[in-house]
């Protein structure tokens, strides 16, 4: 067995670029393997896992049955933040919260992959919906499709038509 050490090399590494890099891999590999829609959906599962979690977290720390609407807006805002994202709210309104971002949590590991923004409309959906009722999630633009920012529309009711790139979610369990 060969005892040499390798000398102290610079390479960009550590645990959040090699988890950024799996994601970034992973999504890619299910977007060609499956296609955007079948790979959306995989992610949307497990967006959604981690929402009704986030979720739970937050209610128990605010010590709250349920968020306000207020509150939800700003939990969606402080999560994005605790994982390196910017999200910044533009308008909230009775029937909707409208969120900008100009940094994703994923860095530029996330152009390109735009099954990963299932994890934002997931993850802000299912809060939503477990706390005001219903949500559908509308990523008008995405860094992860080539915008400079992202644009993200949390409608608070039941619309008509369900506009392109939004998913519904309702409250589960009552």
């Amino acid at each position: 067995m060969n005892s040499e050490t390798i000398p102290s090399v610079d390479i960009a590494l550590d645990r959040d670029i090699f988890m950024r890099s799996l994601l970034r891999e992973l999504s890619g590999t299910l977007e060609e393997v499956v296609g955007i829609d079948e790979a959306e959906g995989y992610i949307s599962v497990v967006g959604g896992l981690i929402g009704e979690s986030l979720d739970a977290a937050y209610r128990q720390a605010l010590r709250v049955e349920k968020l306000s609407q207020e509150q939800v807006g700003q939990v969606l805002v402080d999560l994005k933040r605790r994982i390196q994202g910017d999200f910044y709210i533009i308008e909230e309104r009775e029937d909707r919260i409208v969120l900008g971002n100009r940094r994703c949590p994923f860095g530029s590991y996330v152009e390109g992959r735009p099954s990963l923004c299932m994890m934002t409309s997931n993850v802000f959906g299912s809060i939503a919906a477990q706390n005001l009722g219903y949500a559908r999630v509308q990523v008008q633009e995405a860094i992860a499709r080539g915008h400079p920012g992202c644009l993200v529309v949390v409608h608070l009711t039941a619309g008509e038509a369900v506009e392109p790139n939004s998913r519904e979610y309702f409250r589960v369990g009552e």
